[in-house]
């Protein structure tokens, strides 16, 4: 049996693409994507016809030319979104615009365009997760949205007090970023190799998990950014994982043995005390972890940028 149909047999693989052929090679149960991952796909030729199809939406919709770009890169990520639930059974993932991290208000107004442009496709709100960054702004929003009946899923997620906040807030999904966490650990610690025991991401998705099951939250962990296999295995057993096509692949082609590394019933048998945390406690929390404010920060810059690229892309597109 592969590593990959192992496991399946204990995690939900989810597949971390917006390349509609790679997720009907792998037959994920759901698909993630962020401006990064859009902006990978959108000039590939297999592709045009999605692209034109958003840019054309755009100039029908009117508004001056930056209203016109929103409207399109909105759409873009929607109908990217709507033709890979085609080929997954599950859901979705679609992500807010990064340049809201720390606008409640405007992380509620994009939500809901989002999904009301997923329900005019005839597609039900149940089978999209909107992303939002794990800022304290972005769990008060996602904390309204599901309340609301729009399930979350919390990205770039770095640090345990992270992770509390989002289970106290009742988001259905949080997406701790494994190999970011281990690039830091990497970066400035003395240890360059990591065992997939003591590996830093996955020592940390560990603990958030059995604190999770210790306590009964009701949030999927889904372990997400990796940079090997090891980092996988060393999760066998977590909710969800996400996961690109070339380790997909690597997995797909390996029969290495894996051995359960995390269970619900295992958790609840370890000590972890409960904590509460209000917004300054949350925030002096994540603040005395130095690698989650890092990358927090650096990742929130990063999907900017792409987010950016992406609507420049679109601008000479609307201007051709």
């Amino acid at each position: 049996m592969s590593c990959l149909d192992q496991l399946k047999r204990h995690t939900v693989v989810v597949a971390d693409t917006g390349d509609f052929d790679a997720i009907a090679q792998y037959q994920p149960q759901d698909a993630t994507t962020n401006p990064s991952l859009i902006l990978s796909v959108v000039n590939m030729p297999q592709y045009s016809d999605i692209v034109q199809e958003c840019v054309e939406f755009g100039r029908q919709s009117g508004g001056s030319l930056q209203e016109q770009i929103v409207k399109v890169t909105d759409k873009l990520f929607v109908t990217f979104g709507s033709r890979i639930l085609e080929h997954v059974p599950g859901r979705v993932s679609t992500e807010v615009d990064a340049r809201l991290s720390f606008d409640v208000e405007g992380s509620l107004a994009k939500a809901y365009t989002l999904i009301k442009l997923y329900e005019d496709q005839g597609i039900s709100r149940d089978r999209v997760l909107i992303k939002l960054s794990t800022t304290w702004e972005g769990i008060q929003a996602a904390k309204v949205l599901e309340k609301d009946g729009i399930h979350c899923n919390m990205t770039l997620l770095f640090s345990f007090a992270q992770a509390v906040a989002c289970a106290e807030a009742g988001v259905t999904l949080i997406s701790p970023f494994v190999g970011r966490i281990y690039d830091w650990y990497v970066k400035n610690g003395d240890q360059k190799t990591f065992t997939e025991d003591d590996d830093p991401g996955v020592v940390s998705v560990r603990k958030i998990y059995n604190y999770y099951k210790r306590h009964d939250y009701k949030t999927i962990v889904m372990g997400a950014s990796f940079r090997n296999t090891d980092q996988i295995s060393g999760l066998l057993g977590c909710d969800y994982l996400t996961i690109s096509p070339k380790l997909l692949e690597t997995l797909k082609n390996s029969d290495k043995k894996l051995d359960l590394k995390l269970s619900a019933d295992k958790a609840k048998e370890l000590g972890a005390d409960h904590i509460s945390l209000q917004e300054k406690d949350y925030r002096y929390l994540h603040n005395q972890d130095p690698m989650a404010v890092e990358k927090l920060a650096e990742g929130i810059r990063k999907f900017a940028v792409d987010q950016v690229k992406l609507e420049r892309q679109i601008q000479s597109l609307l201007m051709a």
